[in-house]
């Protein structure tokens, strides 16, 4: 799994620091981008060589909704699988996140036994 590429986007530092700890020791590489528009710049940037994205979206500026659907809307990152990251687990909140352009919904606070499984699915589903 040393070649999967997974950009993290996220505001909060210490989820950002819990993420790529957990997968880096799980053999990804993880990059990280700290706002909605820096995300997307980055993704724009390293597209072909990005697997998969972790989306917060409780995000400043941009939120991880809108964020999801300007990722569907361009060239290049249209397949990317995104996982969305969220505290927002009010009843009708996963199937946003799901119509926002997300593949899958990672519930906060994260379970680091489970990551690993849920990042290796989210891929294995984009290549079957």
């Amino acid at each position: 799994m040393n070649d999967i590429r997974i950009l993290y986007i996220e505001d909060e530092p210490g989820n950002r620091m819990l993420v790529k700890r957990v997968l880096e020791a799980e053999g990804f590489a993880v990059m990280e981008a700290t706002d909605g528009l820096a995300g997307l710049e980055m993704a724009a940037r390293m597209h072909q060589d990005l697997d998969l994205i972790l989306l917060d979206i409780n995000l400043p500026e941009i939120d991880g909704y809108d964020l999801a659907k300007r990722f569907r809307s361009t060239p290049g990152l249209q397949e990317i699988p995104i996982l969305a990251v969220t505290a927002n687990v009010m009843h009708g909140d996963r199937e946003r996140t799901l119509e926002a352009g997300c593949d899958d919904y990672i519930q906060k606070p994260i379970d680091v036994d489970q990551l690993p499984d849920q990042v290796r699915a989210a891929l294995n589903k984009d290549r079957s």
